[in-house]
């Protein structure tokens, strides 16, 4: 896997630490910040590929670095969010916000970096997509630009989440076939997770609420399919 930078936001400086250190033995590049402000600021001065982001930080919480880094950052960094509780709501408005991914705290190290990686390994695929030609949809209504990485929708661009561009990346590639979240969580976010059918269904309302709902069809009790 090729060594990436990575933005640590967490207020609680031996978390920090920790996760800084364990990223840093992996090879990757490494930068902390201990508050929202300061954490947007980071982001804006080392343009990380992912960024490691507590919820509740001090300044203004990880929910709003999330939003700003949408609004300000282009390319958007993969966000994997860490939540304090494991409540359905919690995770589901972290997704909303933006985030590729979350961890429930408390975590282990190993658990993290298995995700950091997982989404880290989908960034090394991109470059494999950079021939791919552009794939159209509706007489062009919809149009994915695969070496770029982005989406247009009768001509106006929709700034999608690097995981909401690759979910509908890999619909798209297959029309017409009905993927489960099983399979989606498999072969998109890299791992299989049987708790993570709502990270998938999150994911895909917000497509459906940026692209409009007419491409991604739900298969009820099975899964997605993209229809062109």
């Amino acid at each position: 896997m090729t060594p990436r930078t990575i933005a640590v936001v967490e207020d609680e400086q031996a978390i920090a630490e920790a996760i800084a250190a364990r990223l840093r033995a992996e090879g990757h590049t490494v930068e902390t910040a201990g508050d929202g402000p300061a954490g947007v600021e980071l982001c804006h001065r080392i343009a990380p590929d992912l960024v490691v982001l507590d919820v509740m930080l001090p300044g203004f919480d990880g929910l709003e670095v999330c939003r700003r880094l949408h609004a300000e950052l282009d390319p958007v960094p993969m966000v994997l969010m860490l939540t304090a509780r494991a409540g359905e709501a919690d995770e589901l408005v972290g997704l909303d916000a933006g985030a590729d991914d979350y961890v429930t705290k408390p975590f282990s190290t190993r658990v993290l970096v298995a995700r950091v990686s997982a989404l880290l390994r989908r960034a090394d695929r991109w470059a494999e997509d950079s021939a791919e030609a552009p794939i159209e949809a509706g007489d062009g209504a919809l149009r994915i630009d695969v070496a770029g990485r982005r989406v247009h929708v009768d001509d106006a661009e929709v700034r999608l989440t690097p995981t909401e561009f690759d979910l509908l990346l890999h619909l798209a590639r297959r029309p017409g076939i009905v993927f489960s979240r099983e399979r989606l969580l498999t072969e998109v976010w890299g791992y299989a997770d049987g708790s993570g059918a709502r990270t998938v269904d999150t994911h895909v309302a917000g497509l459906r609420r940026k692209i409009g709902a007419r491409w991604v069809r739900t298969a009820h009790g099975v899964g997605y399919a993209f229809e062109p």
